[in-house]
C-alpha cells in the first residue's frame, strides 16, 4: 500500500500546475470507504495465545496430528473451519496448552505446542477437542452418534531442531497441501498470527530450518 501512495505522490509532482485544481477536485468528490483491519474482523474474538516461546519447554513439548474417520472432509466449508480453528484455540487455553503452531483443514488438523505442568494435559484437551466439535457438526448434519475424529497421533519434542522444524511444517502445511501459494495467506492457520506476533529474526530462523524430509502423517489431500 505504501507503495502505491509513493507512486500516486510522484505522478502528481510531475504534473503541470494546470492539473492540479482538476486532481484536488477529483480528490475531493472521493468518498474513502471506512478502513477495515482483516485481522480485527477475524480475530477479536479469538483467544489468540501468547507470544511464541521458540525453546522446547521442561514440561512437554508436543506435535500432533489428528484425523476424521476415513478422511473424510467434514470440515469443508469456511463456517466450519473457522469454527474448529476457534473451538482448537479455546480449549487449548482451557488446558493451559501452550500453542505455537496449528493448522486447521476439512479433513485433519496439525498443532504445536507446550503443556504447562501437567504432561496429562494434552489427551483431556483432544477428547474435549473432538467431542465438542464432533457433537456440533452431528447436530448440524443431523447424524447423531456419527463418529466424526478417527485418532490422534502425538510425538513428544525434546531436541530443538526438530521441534523448529515442526514449527516451520506446520506454519507452511497449507502450501505443502496445495491451497495457498504463501503460508500467511491461509486463514485457518498459525502463519500470519506467527509472522505478527515474532520477531523478524525470530520468522527467518524458523522458516529456514528444512522440512523436505520430515516423516509426518499427511496424506490426507484436503480440499
Amino acid at each position: 500500500m505504501d507503495d502505491i501512495r509513493i507512486r500516486i505522490i510522484e505522478q502528481v509532482c510531475r504534473l503541470s500546475e494546470s492539473y492540479l485544481p482538476a486532481v484536488e477536485a477529483h480528490l475531493h468528490s472521493l468518498k474513502p470507504s471506512p478502513i477495515v483491519q482483516p485481522a480485527t474482523i477475524a480475530t477479536d474474538h479469538k483467544p489468540w495465545p501468547h507470544a511464541p516461546v521458540h525453546r522446547v519447554s521442561e514440561n512437554g513439548t508436543y506435535f500432533v496430528t489428528a484425523s476424521t474417520l476415513d478422511k473424510a472432509h467434514l470440515f469443508g466449508s469456511p463456517d466450519r473451519l473457522t469454527f474448529l480453528e476457534d473451538r482448537l484455540l479455546a480449549i487449548a487455553h482451557q488446558f493451559a496448552f501452550h500453542l505455537e503452531a496449528w493448522a486447521v483443514f476439512s479433513n485433519h488438523y496439525h498443532i504445536v505446542g507446550h503443556v504447562g505442568t501437567r504432561s496429562e494435559a494434552v489427551g483431556p484437551m483432544i477428547a474435549r477437542l473432538h467431542s465438542d466439535t464432533a457433537s456440533e457438526i452431528n447436530r448440524q448434519d443431523g447424524t447423531p452418534g456419527r463418529q466424526v475424529w478417527q485418532n490422534y497421533w502425538d510425538s513428544s519434542l525434546t531436541f530443538e531442531a526438530s521441534y523448529l522444524s515442526r514449527l516451520h511444517y506446520t506454519h507452511h502445511n497449507a502450501v505443502k497441501h496445495g491451497l495457498v501459494e504463501v503460508a500467511r495467506d491461509y486463514l485457518w492457520c498459525s502463519a500470519a498470527w506467527f509472522e505478527r506476533t515474532a520477531t523478524t529474526a525470530q520468522v527467518k530462523t524458523i522458516y529456514s530450518f528444512k522440512i523436505d524430509r520430515l516423516k509426518v502423517e499427511d496424506e490426507y489431500e484436503p480440499i
